[in-house]
């Protein structure tokens, strides 16, 4: 990533390309995958927006292009490595070279391992792990080829510093904090940062598409210390910063972007 930034390019990634897997939503709502790829497109990046459903990335495409950034739509399901590496090679024959990547992609699963059938188990970490360890396995090779080095952000949770009866998905976001951890590591010196965003109970399709009550979503908001109910954007501008050339002397960190709500949190989110 570059190391300066001017008035013109604040952010220093006019001119990148960004891979956000999980880039699409429901309808025109702000999920944390279509959030940073606007808030990416708005700072210069060409972003390849990557979803299981094609109509939900491209409604990503279409808005960043409302806007006059550039953006193209990809289907896959990153947890199979063909379709991770087919994405990888579409980025660089769409834009040229590869310079960041927004692993947003998770599922969630209830229950202790006590109550969980072990296929759901296996499959919430095919997902939520699997997955971040198969695209970059492919990214940072293409990252290294054409951009000298670049920047990585795994989306993990507060679940994975404080459980609360989500057995599976805490584990593996748990995990995604040590991928990161590891791949910093390994790869600082192929000039790429590795850093992880762990998002508290911020309301998006996903979560307003099991339909919350009211007091459910009242009572998540009331879990930030700063009475604040968090949104997609509210994590979008955190992979950005750590995106970034701001960022270029952090690696390897978990920020958590909650609100405050894991300082007094309850033990489970309310629904």
């Amino acid at each position: 990533m570059a190391e300066k930034t001017t008035r013109d390019d604040p952010f220093g990634l006019v001119g990148k390309v960004a891979i956000v897997t999980g880039g699409g939503a429901i309808n025109d709502g702000i999920g944390n995958g279509r959030a940073a790829a606007i808030l990416l497109a708005r700072a210069g990046a060409r972003v390849l927006v990557v979803d299981l459903e094609r109509e939900r990335a491209e409604g990503t495409v279409e808005m960043i292009a409302n806007e006059g950034g550039t953006a193209a739509a990809f289907v896959a399901d990153v947890a199979d490595e063909q379709q991770a590496k087919a994405m990888v090679a579409a980025a660089l024959t769409r834009f040229g070279r590869l310079d960041c990547l927004d692993n947003n992609v998770g599922i969630g699963g209830r229950g202790s391992v006590v109550d969980m059938a072990p296929e759901n188990w296996r499959r919430v970490m095919q997902v939520n792990v699997d997955s971040m360890f198969l695209v970059s396995r492919h990214a940072i090779p293409a990252m290294k080829e054409t951009a000298g080095g670049g920047a990585i952000v795994n989306v993990s949770s507060i679940s994975a510093l404080r459980p609360r009866g989500l057995t599976a998905y805490s584990t593996s976001k748990g995990a995604v904090i040590a991928l990161t951890r590891a791949m910093a590591v390994d790869h600082g010196p192929d000039g790429i940062r590795v850093n992880c965003v762990a998002p508290g109970p911020v309301y998006t399709p996903m979560v307003y598409s099991r339909q919350m009550t009211a007091a459910g979503r009242e009572a998540r908001r009331k879990a930030s210390v700063l009475g604040l109910e968090g949104t997609g954007w509210d994590i979008g501008r955190a992979v950005r910063f750590l995106l970034s050339a701001e960022a270029r002397y952090i690696t390897g960190q978990t920020l958590v972007v909650d609100g405050g709500a894991t300082l007094v949190g309850p033990a489970r989110a309310p629904e």
